[in-house]
């Protein structure tokens, strides 16, 4: 694994909404990793758009703290309910592939059946 450069936590953007940091990468995109993958140890951010990776200088003592907001507090707020209807639709969606599939296949054996009767039809006189 070759590191592209090593840089200090300080020279990278960082986004508490989303809890990432951010750093430009050559190649015109940005190398990022989560708060998250730093709390947990890991000290190397990829571009999503190339092979480079940069290797983060950082003490852990010096790291925001880890906003657990997906975990905590869930049932009083509106959101989750609306992420279970989107789980839901796509689970809906999930099952009228499936269905549509199914039908799809119920009509292929249909015609496999009529042409195996036509043709044995014709083989007959």
């Amino acid at each position: 694994m070759s590191i592209y450069e090593e840089i200090e936590i300080e020279d990278l953007d960082y986004d508490a909404s989303t809890q990432i940091y951010t750093y430009p990468c050559p190649c015109g995109d940005k190398f990022s990793i989560s708060l998250e993958e730093l709390w947990d140890g890991e000290d190397i951010a990829t571009c999503p758009s190339c092979t480079l990776r940069i290797m983060i200088i950082f003490e852990e003592e010096d790291l925001p703290e880890l906003l657990e907001s997906d975990d905590e507090g869930e049932g009083d707020e509106k959101e989750p309910s609306e992420g279970g209807d989107a789980d839901k639709s796509k689970d809906d969606n999930d099952k009228k592939e499936k269905d549509k599939s199914a039908g799809e296949e119920e009509k292929k054996e249909d015609d496999d059946d009529e042409l195996a009767k036509s043709t044995q039809k014709k083989l007959s006189v």
